[in-house]
């Protein structure tokens, strides 16, 4: 036994070295891993800068003829985003920007073309299926006048809307023109438009009228819905329609917006890694593992300790119960989780202490219970072959009668060992436990106490059932003096049938409740078979109510009485 700590001291040493290996390894390999991820996110982030000074100087050319003024534009978004910008005309000619007029990648491929009337999907995914920027406007802008204007009228159209019983709310349209939406036929000021927006729209139906006639389709006019948006107005309409009012948008706006242009974008040089660990780092990696090898050792030895020690006490405990010594616990000071092993331990000593104790009174009783019906009939056969008694009738009954306690006695012993083996046989069936109440009431003349007319339907078998009462009934007669009274009640509570046996007998102390249900156990031990029973009766009617999954339960007080509660299932209807 003395190899048995230094072996589980070299366990937790060499967990301890095996799970500092890991770490530390692991430590390396996710710093690397982290370092490259460091590196996608940061290319990742120039994306997503791109995307933005994308969406930024687009849509300054969507609201500018040209792009004489962009230079500050570009200056800000190299600060904002850390990039280094360059917009030049598709022929290359320099428009503004932060690159040095020789770099060497305006040569190259541009990051990306800036044209209003042709966006880039891949930088700006919410765009029209037509590619014209929304912010394109031309002459559709709104001024600032005009907009308070629109403005003005969309709220006396929310409030005639509302009159009408419409829940509206007043939207606004990228050219800054306000309408109240849902709208309502009624209340029509968003259709109030401006000279400007008059003018230009007949300008884009002029454009789309000869379209319409060189491709040889019927003419179908264009209007600017309460959103904003150009809609052909309704009718049949041909991909040849689409196609003219795709081409005249690009035709009437191309004056309103700057022309395409190159935008060049400066991103860092992304450099390689591998997962693993630089060899400039090894050294510094090698003396941290030391360290962390150094420290790991020495707190396996701490915990060693602590885990042996108690360890050592449990041992001990365990080698005296095992030669006899019921008496043996184990005594640990530690607060973690040996010392639940030792309470466990200690549980386990007293749980055998009291059985040993109630395995030895058992015996006591038993050989009590057997021994005065065997002295009564030995007593009488020696005097019936000695001649002093004379074997009559009597005395053959009285020798039947002895002879039915014993038989008694063993068939409760056999009911209660089937009970502890799980083999307690049982015949369920609707059962009304009010008719089995009164007919035990009846048979022992006690009182009954069950509403007139409700059913305590369960499902039992009738047999044991009727046994477990019958039983506490006996028992509490038994303890009750002669003006006392045995009462047996029966309630429905919720989904459950509550059956009750009281008595204003002697009572139980409280010390003395827990065992009631114990086998051979009687409150007064100086109490007899003749006055006292057998001690069999509670423990046999708390396994039969265990077997129909009920409960059975006692409360008493000194001087009061004792009351008994079997709680079952109420049967389903």
């Amino acid at each position: 036994m003395a190899g048995r700590p230094r072996r589980l001291l070299f366990l937790l040493l060499a967990g301890t070295v095996l799970v500092s290996a890991c770490s530390i390894a692991a430590t390396a390999w996710l710093s690397a891993q982290r370092t490259t991820e460091t590196l996608r996110a940061e290319q990742g982030r120039e994306q997503a800068g791109l995307a933005r000074v994308y969406d930024v100087v687009l849509g300054y050319g969507a609201g500018h003829p040209n792009w004489s003024g962009v230079a500050p534009l570009l200056e800000g978004l190299s600060r904002e985003t850390g990039l280094r910008l360059r917009l030049t005309t598709t022929d290359r000619t320099l428009i503004g920007g932060t690159f040095d007029a020789d770099d060497p990648r305006l040569a190259g491929q541009p990051s990306a073309v800036v044209d209003p009337l042709n966006v880039d999907l891949d930088l700006r995914k919410d765009s029209p299926a037509d590619r014209i920027d929304p912010r394109a406007l031309g002459p559709f802008q709104l001024s600032a006048d005009e907009q308070r204007a629109s403005r003005a009228g969309a709220e006396e159209d929310l409030a005639c809307a509302r009159g009408h019983g419409v829940a509206a709310e007043i939207r606004t349209t990228a050219a800054g023109r306000s309408y109240s939406w849902p709208s309502v036929w009624e209340c029509t000021a968003w259709s109030r438009k401006t000279d400007a927006e008059k003018g230009a729209l007949q300008q884009l139906n002029d454009r789309l009228l000869k379209c319409h006639l060189d491709s040889g389709v019927p003419f179908r006019p264009v209007f600017r819905g309460a959103d904003g948006a150009l809609r052909l107005l309704p009718g049949p309409a041909t991909a040849v329609h689409e196609k003219c009012l795709d081409s005249t948008r690009r035709a009437f706006l191309a004056s309103y917006v700057a022309p395409a242009a190159f935008l060049f974008v400066g991103e860092p040089v992304v450099r390689q890694t591998v997962v693993g660990l630089p060899a400039a780092g090894v050294a510094q990696i090698a003396l941290a593992a030391a360290l962390v090898l150094v420290l790991a050792i020495a707190v396996s030895f701490l915990l060693a300790g602590r885990v042996l020690r108690p360890l050592t006490v449990l041992t001990d405990a365990a080698r005296r119960m095992r030669a006899g010594d019921l008496s043996a616990r184990a005594e640990v000071a530690a607060r973690w989780e040996i010392a639940e092993v030792a309470a466990a331990f200690n549980d386990m000593s007293e749980h055998l202490a009291r059985a040993e104790t109630l395995r030895r009174n058992m015996v006591n009783d038993l050989s009590h219970e057997l021994r005065t019906p065997l002295s009564t009939m030995r007593g009488w056969v020696v005097a019936a072959q000695e001649g002093v008694a004379e074997l009559d009738a009597d005395l053959l009954a009285l020798l039947e009668q002895e002879t039915l306690v014993l038989q008694q006695l063993v068939a409760d012993l056999q009911e209660l060992a089937a009970a502890d083996a799980g083999e307690l046989a049982l015949r369920p069936q609707p059962v009304d436990a009010a008719d089995l109440l009164a007919g035990v009431a009846a048979a022992h003349q006690v009182v009954l106490d069950v509403p007139a007319g409700q059913e305590l339907r369960v499902v039992a078998d009738p047999v044991r059932l009727r046994q477990a009462v019958r039983n506490l009934v006996v028992n509490a007669v038994q303890h009750t003096p002669a003006d006392g009274q045995v009462v047996v009640s029966g309630r429905v509570q919720g989904g459950e049938v509550v059956l009750a046996v009281s008595d204003t007998g002697h009572g139980i102390a409280a010390e003395d409740l827990p065992h009631v249900f114990d086998r051979f156990w009687r409150a007064d031990r100086s109490r007899t078979r003749a006055t006292g029973g057998r001690g069999l009766g509670l423990a046999i009617a708390k396994h039969y109510v265990q077997a129909h999954r009920g409960t059975i339960t006692a409360t008493s007080e000194v001087g009061k009485g004792t009351t008994f509660t079997i709680r079952l299932a109420r049967e389903e209807t």
